[in-house]
């Protein structure tokens, strides 16, 4: 009986937020950011866009929910299910950059050669793009978390109005050379960056990440759970033996645990590499770069992006 109640009240509930998705504005009940998030995503799928919502006006709360409570429960066919829907780009700094710096506009879909998932790969940038940081969900997840938190960075309209106007006292919005100082300070930390994707975010690209190893989701997804949530950027870490000496600090630092020393030598797992470009900035030696491996995918890299929708010669992007 008491069950019975709890699920007619938790459907009593969906319902009412669900009318006040759909209709909120012309009762005025809803902010402007949501009648336009509603408007570009359009009524077709409102179960989709009530959960992208709620993912979005209440961040934290879902990204602790799922990493701490939901992850560990998944089977490998759901967590697989779950990385097709909810999954991240490894960039290398200067691809991370070039997004902030892009000029011109980028509308793209379909990218699954670079985004190797069946859903959520569309790329929809309008240069110069406007960027909001908020704080990491992630780094909230956990007990004692890095330093700072306001890290992550969402991408373009909707989004960027409807993060500052629901979440506005842990967002603000950021000038290019702000975002790109943010950038460079995360880099720094050995922190990587990565371009995320969701299907409940209008099915394209939203955020730029600087994730740690500490309190990462995504990597821990994979990890721990051999979830996988994060695609590599397209490049694979290389190592100068004449300058290595064997120290272990790039094995230290790899977020994905690719790196080892096995004697004085260091040693490459390729298949836990994702290119992230950590072990570069740490090594103290400068015996680490990265290098193009087509095994590893294409790189979402826009430079190149635009290159092919502009006969303007764009240079040489290899990094």
């Amino acid at each position: 009986m008491l069950g019975t109640i709890i699920l007619i009240a938790v459907g009593v509930l969906f319902a009412a937020i669900l009318l006040l998705w759909l209709f909120g504005e012309r009762w005025r009940l809803l902010r402007p950011s949501t009648w336009k998030m509603i408007r570009v995503a359009g009524l077709r799928r409102p179960l989709r866009g009530l959960h992208g919502y709620i993912y979005g006006r209440w961040t934290n709360q879902y990204v602790n929910i799922l990493n701490n409570h939901i992850m560990p429960r998944l089977r490998p066919k759901q967590r697989q299910w779950l990385a097709d829907h909810y999954h991240g780009k490894v960039l290398t700094k200067e691809q991370a950059e070039a997004i902030i710096t892009t000029n011109q506009e980028i509308p793209l879909q379909d990218l699954e050669q670079v985004i190797p998932y069946p859903l959520a790969r569309d790329l929809v940038l309008k240069g110069p793009p406007e960027v909001a940081v908020y704080e990491c969900a992630c780094r909230h997840a956990r007990a004692n978390p890095c330093q700072p938190t306001q890290v992550c960075m969402v991408i373009g309209q909707p989004f960027v109005d409807f993060t500052l106007e629901h979440n506005p006292k842990s967002s603000r919005r950021l000038n290019q050379a702000e975002a790109l100082e943010l950038l460079e300070a995360e880099h720094e930390r050995g922190h990587l960056h990565s371009a995320w994707f969701k299907d409940t975010c209008l099915n394209r690209f939203y955020a730029l990440c600087n994730c740690c190893k500490c309190c990462c989701g995504g990597i821990e997804a994979m990890t721990k759970y051999g979830a996988p949530t994060m695609a590599p950027s397209g490049y694979v870490s290389y190592t100068d033996k004449d300058l290595c000496n064997g120290c272990g600090t790039c094995g230290d630092a790899c977020p994905f645990g690719a790196l080892s020393i096995e004697g004085d030598e260091n040693v490459l797992d390729w298949e836990k590499c994702m290119g992230c470009g950590v072990c570069v900035e740490k090594c103290p030696n400068g015996a680490m770069s990265l290098v193009r491996d087509e095994g590893k995918g294409l790189p979402l890299d826009v430079r190149l992006l635009m290159h092919e929708q502009t006969p303007v010669s764009m240079g040489d992007f290899t990094t």
